[in-house]
């Protein structure tokens, strides 16, 4: 399998020339002092495209009623996975960004939930992974959010990859 990770950017296109915990850190810090209450959603997304997967990640931080902004990670994989692998991808993914900054939401009081793409009604292919997704994400002791309500995947990171 070969996949190619890429830099960790703004919407804006602006590439972080930092590690992402301490672009956070300084983001949180910027609006805290300007009386800003955050939350932070991270979810996945990706998109078969031919022979390779695109994957979009994203870090969104909400301002509390003054909305909010995100930052970007794109990853491509070279292969080809069921709807069940290509969802627990994602969930992998987005647990993993959670996890390298949980302690710093914890630190600075930003409550964070992991949002999966998956659909939480049988009818579409994406339910078979509900309860591994599920069952991951609150393993590890966060927040799930899933279809409708996971809108850092299934709107902020599926407009990266379509």
């Amino acid at each position: 399998m070969e996949t190619q990770t890429l830099h960790w950017r703004k919407l804006a296109g602006h590439q972080v020339r930092r590690p992402i915990e301490e672009e956070v850190r300084q983001a949180i810090l910027r609006e805290h002092a300007a009386g800003h209450k955050l939350k932070a959603c991270i979810g996945t997304d990706s998109q078969v495209k031919g022979k390779h997967i695109e994957c979009a990640t994203v870090i969104v931080l909400l301002r509390e009623g003054r909305g909010g902004f995100m930052y970007i990670q794109k990853e491509i994989l070279q292969q080809s996975m069921s709807i069940r692998e290509r969802m627990l991808h994602e969930v992998s993914r987005s647990v993993e960004v959670a996890y390298r900054l949980c302690d710093l939401f914890t630190e600075h009081d930003v409550a964070m939930e992991v949002h999966a793409d998956i659909n939480t009604d049988p009818g579409f292919k994406s339910h078979v992974a509900l309860k591994d997704a599920m069952g991951y994400i609150t393993g590890m002791g966060f927040a799930f959010r899933a279809k409708p309500y996971a809108f850092a995947s299934t709107s902020c990171a599926n407009k990266i990859v379509h």
